[in-house]
């Protein structure tokens, strides 16, 4: 038996030592630690487990209804609950990024308290945290960021415990003990997206507009991005909108519009990261296609700072 069936095996029998005959609520996102979290709690309390996705609008374009799709196939109860106005009426006015994500992860466990209340009372929080968030969350010299399912939980849970299976596991692992599980290889490689989702790659306050033009540019990067052979593909990329505002020229008319940036990096394991060195015709076609299919955006720009000194994402 390999190290990492070891760890499933594991993890099975505290979960069911946990659990015994009783529910667990999962907070899903669709993305890798979440599902392969859902995966491994269902071979472990098979149909015990009720997943609840938070549509909280700052997801990547057209990704609700992927996930909901996704889902759709397991044995498990999925809710999917609708509260982007919720979340824009709670961030208004909010530009510093931990409270944009100490109100996300906040206003979350919110949402999931009520889902239970309405199920006849869930008495576990099931979350996907890895170490990496453990670590960025409480990090010896202060923290880095908080991540919504550990540095964004408010004092008082109405939960009697809460199960977090990957909470030894890197990025890398965690990929593989979804293999492990049987998941396919779209669901186990898919890219990281942060819980608090775009609202973190929107710098200072976010409206309607803002999320509308980093969706537009995030599709566009993506679209072109992943035209590359595999081999060259970075690990993880994303647009960014700022808060920078440049004069700029459409139509033979003066603009005065924020910028948008491109983030690509390699990585092994997350915790450090360089940027990719992209063909500059790649660079130049994305540049081309955000400023002049978007409206609202001035110019588009690269970040090539490695991890570290900056951090993956901009906020």
């Amino acid at each position: 038996m390999t190290r990492l069936e070891n760890y499933l095996s594991e993890q099975e029998k505290k979960i069911q030592e946990t659990l015994g005959n009783e529910q667990a609520l999962l907070a899903t996102s669709g993305g890798v630690d979440s599902s392969v979290c859902a995966a491994l709690i269902s071979k472990a309390v098979p149909g015990q487990l009720v997943c609840v996705f938070v549509d909280h609008g700052f997801m990547r374009m057209d990704e609700p209804n992927q996930i909901e799709e996704m889902f759709s196939n397991w044995k498990v109860k999925f809710i999917r609950v609708n509260a982007q106005d919720r979340f824009l009426i709670k961030l208004a006015g909010v530009s510093d990024p931990e409270k944009k994500r100490k109100i996300i992860g906040e206003e979350f466990i919110h949402i999931f308290e009520e889902e239970a209340n309405k199920l006849g009372k869930i008495p576990y929080l099931a979350q996907g945290t890895i170490y990496p968030d453990i670590i960025e969350s409480s990090g010896k010299h202060g923290v880095v960021k908080s991540h919504h399912n550990v540095g964004g939980l408010p004092e008082r849970l109405d939960f009697k415990g809460i199960i977090e299976p990957l909470a030894n596991l890197y990025k890398p692992q965690v990929r593989d003990l979804g293999r492990l599980l049987g998941l396919p290889d779209n669901m186990v490689d898919r890219q990281p997206f942060p819980g608090p989702g775009l609202a973190i790659r929107i710098m200072g306050e976010i409206t309607r507009e803002k999320l509308n033009i980093v969706k537009k540019a995030d599709a566009i990067a993506r679209q072109e991005l992943d035209r590359l052979p595999n081999g060259d593909r970075p690990n993880q990329y994303f647009a960014v909108l700022t808060d920078t505002y440049t004069v700029g020229v459409k139509n033979e008319t003066r603009t005065y519009d924020p910028v948008v940036a491109i983030r690509a990096v390699n990585t092994a394991d997350f915790m450090k990261c360089e940027y990719t060195p992209l063909p500059h015709d790649v660079l130049g076609r994305m540049a081309r296609r955000i400023a002049g299919e978007i409206e609202g955006v001035s110019r588009v720009v690269y970040d090539i700072t490695d991890k570290p000194p900056g951090t993956l994402e901009w906020e």
